[in-house]
């Protein structure tokens, strides 16, 4: 009888212990777990004033994410960008800018001085947004989605530098990247932007 109690014991704290392991691990996944989203325009974003935007208000138009940067080599490339809204804004196209700190610190300015830079010396008017990490143990859920290969199997892999941008088209699927020496006036941007902006 006490061999019995002791077996009956020893099962029911191996089942607990292995339902608290369980879970302990849905409340608590991994930073490099996939996101729960369907679509990257299901994500709210905190905007460079410090508002909340739901990016699904931008479904319905042709949508590029861009890691920017105020330091950097490419950082001339917001000319470019503003160029290329400017050109398309009207037609359903939107620019969506993320500043970001991740290489060499070449973003370590406040949301204020970023707005500032940007405004001033580009005179950029496309949606920027709250400094976030788009690589690393801090990434942001959103540039997780972009990134992994569960989420996104055919433009995931790391971001490799500043002014990488995916392309989404009118219903959030990612459908391009291009990397950071893809220029906005180059003939694969312009190109594919033209591609998903004919698409109705």
């Amino acid at each position: 009888m006490v061999k019995i109690i002791a077996v009956i014991l020893v099962v029911t704290v191996v089942a607990i212990a292995g339902g608290a392991y369980k879970l302990g691990f849905i409340l608590n996944p991994s930073p490099s777990e996939p996101a729960n989203e369907k679509s990257a325009l299901e994500f709210t974003m905190r905007n460079i004033d410090g508002k909340d935007v739901k990016l699904d208000d931008y479904k319905g138009k042709v949508v590029m994410i861009v890691n920017v940067a105020s330091k950097c080599g490419y950082t001339p490339q917001y000319e470019g960008l503003q160029a290329l809204y400017e050109k398309n804004k009207d037609k359903g196209f939107v620019i969506l800018g993320f500043p970001a700190n991740n290489f060499m610190s070449q973003e370590p300015g406040t949301e204020a001085e970023i707005k500032e830079f940007c405004s001033s010396k580009y005179h950029v008017t496309f949606p920027m947004f709250a400094k976030i990490s788009v690589k690393g143990k801090d990434q942001h859920p959103l540039y997780n989605f972009l990134t992994n290969k569960a989420t996104d199997p055919e433009f995931s892999g790391d971001i490799s530098w500043n002014f990488n941008k995916f392309l989404l088209d009118r219903s959030g699927k990612v459908v391009a990247r291009f990397g950071s020496k893809d220029t906005p006036e180059g003939e694969a941007v312009t190109a594919s932007v033209g591609k998903y902006l004919a698409a109705k």
